[in-house]
């Protein structure tokens, strides 16, 4: 399982390969949970919370990865972005307010994974009690076992805790032409996490025989992804339209959530267009337009984008490494699908990125790899991570 800030997968490896488990919307779950006004039940999951987020703000909750396993404190810089209530729990840790009903953000990823566990036992015609479930290699020991009380609440025994970047490698290697070392970058940005790592990759001689993946040196932030570019464009839409409409103007949850969906799908648009239209109707016959470019959406980006390069430098030094000594730099995670991203990360390792695989998918994949292995059914690949 990808449990993910954004959306979240369920994969299986057999006979067949590793393959990802898809529900009636598609393979991808959006991480997004709607909840009752009181707080009591859970109303809907994936596409059906997403799509009627703006409708639901103060109950509908997403980007909830960034809460797990975190102090309240550590979520302020997020708080303005969100159209939901933060509240403290024990020990100061970060907690949401439905109603009455105060949610840890376990609990969420709870409902995320119970629906991934009953897709999957829906395909397989089987009950599915155990999982490899992926987490950024650089969530900290609490944030880990954060992860572990969210799938002990679904109902599932989590097997390995496997980072993402080394799954993403475990789903490429194993692919690899036999007897062809190669040391491979993996460049992670997702949602809310950003994570490369530096592995050796030593395919099987031949078929059914193991194959070794030694990861060198991972480094990144587990506060930086494509939630930080949305916020950027939310920041600079509120900014206008308070200078529009007065200064002392605040923001409901329903505009909160549909600048956010706005600046999502602008954001998404901008790679593969040059300009995005946006309108923000704030009611009361109050609106805002405005047209993004790509080059004004880069310019926004560039700091963060920049502080992923500068993981990417110290992910080498660790490895002592230099760029030219990677043979392959693979990239995860959606928001690698920005060209700017694809731009920097190819000009620093001096190379074109690999990007045959899907950047969403890819982490699954290489999830039910290591579960295959763990289950005896697959000798594909031996793991050495680094901790």
């Amino acid at each position: 399982i990808d449990l993910g800030t954004t959306n979240s997968l369920v994969a299986v490896c057999d006979d067949r390969g590793p393959r990802i488990l898809s529900g009636d919307a598609g393979p991808m779950l959006p991480s997004v949970v709607r909840y009752s006004a009181d707080g009591a039940t859970v109303e809907a999951v994936g596409d059906a919370a997403r799509a009627s987020a703006a409708m639901h703000p103060e109950r509908t909750v997403a980007s909830v990865k960034r809460l797990m396993g975190r102090a309240l404190r550590d979520a302020e810089a997020d708080r303005k972005y969100l159209s939901y209530e933060l509240v403290s729990g024990e020990h100061d840790t970060a907690r949401l307010k439905v109603g009455a009903r105060i949610i840890t953000p376990q609990e969420v990823s709870a409902v995320v994974l119970r629906t991934l566990k009953d897709r999957a036992e829906q395909a397989l015609g089987v009950p599915v009690r155990r999982a490899v479930v992926t987490v950024p290699a650089y969530f900290d020991d609490a944030q880990r076992q954060a992860t572990r009380d969210a799938a002990r609440l679904a109902g599932l025994d989590v097997l390995r805790i496997i980072n993402e970047p080394t799954a993403a490698a475990l789903a490429y290697g194993v692919g690899l032409r036999a007897g062809k070392p190669q040391t491979i970058a993996v460049y992670d940005l997702g949602g809310g996490t950003f994570d490369v790592s530096i592995l050796r990759v030593t395919p099987a001689e031949k078929a059914g025989e193991t194959g070794y993946f030694e990861v060198v040196a991972t480094a990144g932030d587990t506060h930086l992804g494509g939630d930080d570019i949305d916020q950027a464009i939310i920041a600079l839409l509120m900014d206008e339209v308070r200078a529009k409409h007065g200064l002392a103007l605040t923001f409901s949850g329903r505009v909160l959530q549909t600048l956010r969906d706005l600046a999502e799908r602008a954001k998404v648009r901008l790679s593969a267009e040059d300009a995005a239209a946006i309108r923000v109707d704030l009611g009361e016959g109050r609106t805002v337009d405005r047209t993004i470019t790509r080059a004004e959406l880069e310019a926004l980006m560039s700091p963060w984008i920049e502080r992923t390069i500068d993981r990417c430098r110290q992910a080498l030094r660790d490895a002592k490494m230099a760029p030219g000594d990677i043979d392959t730099v693979a990239l995860v995670g959606g928001s690698t699908r920005i060209p700017l991203v694809r731009r920097r990360v190819g000009e620093f390792f001096g190379a074109a990125p690999y990007t045959a695989l899907d950047p969403d998918q890819v982490v699954a994949l290489g999830a039910s790899v290591q579960g295959a292995v763990l289950a005896g059914t697959s000798r594909a690949a031996l793991l050495f991570d680094v901790i």
